[in-house]
């Protein structure tokens, strides 16, 4: 029987990969407890859903997208208002500080903090002074 169905799927679905894969998505569906749409004749999930598919009384577009979310890895968030583009891309940061003037003032209080450090004599040498 299953045979027959993929014959008759065919003709609603001319590419058997993309047959195949959506087949697949709706049996997955009609395992996860969604509803049936032909009678079930002691059929395996698969079996049915290409019954589904060639009888025509499921979306094939809702299965594909639904096929395409479950396989999408990176998902897809909405874009930044231009605004905070805007802001990203200038020189100054939300406070209005220049980035670079930050840098440079991080880069000052390293050096100073490298100078008292080699400043302050250590315990060798305050024995040697004496």
């Amino acid at each position: 029987m299953a045979r027959v169905t993929v014959e008759d799927c065919v003709l609603k679905i001319p590419n058997r990969f993309d047959l195949v894969m959506l087949s697949a998505q709706r049996a997955r569906e009609i395992a996860a407890g969604g509803a049936l749409t032909v009678e079930r004749d002691n059929d395996k999930n698969p079996v049915v859903a290409l019954r589904e598919i060639a009888d025509s009384s499921v979306d094939i577009d809702n299965l594909r997208q639904a096929l395409i979310t479950g396989l999408q890895k990176h998902v897809e968030t909405e874009e930044p208002e231009e605004d905070m583009m805007e802001l990203i891309a200038s020189d100054t940061n939300i406070a209005g500080v220049p980035y670079e003037a930050e840098a440079e003032a991080e880069e000052e209080m390293q050096v100073e903090g490298a100078d008292t450090a080699t400043e302050q004599p250590g315990p060798a040498a305050a024995g040697e002074e004496e």
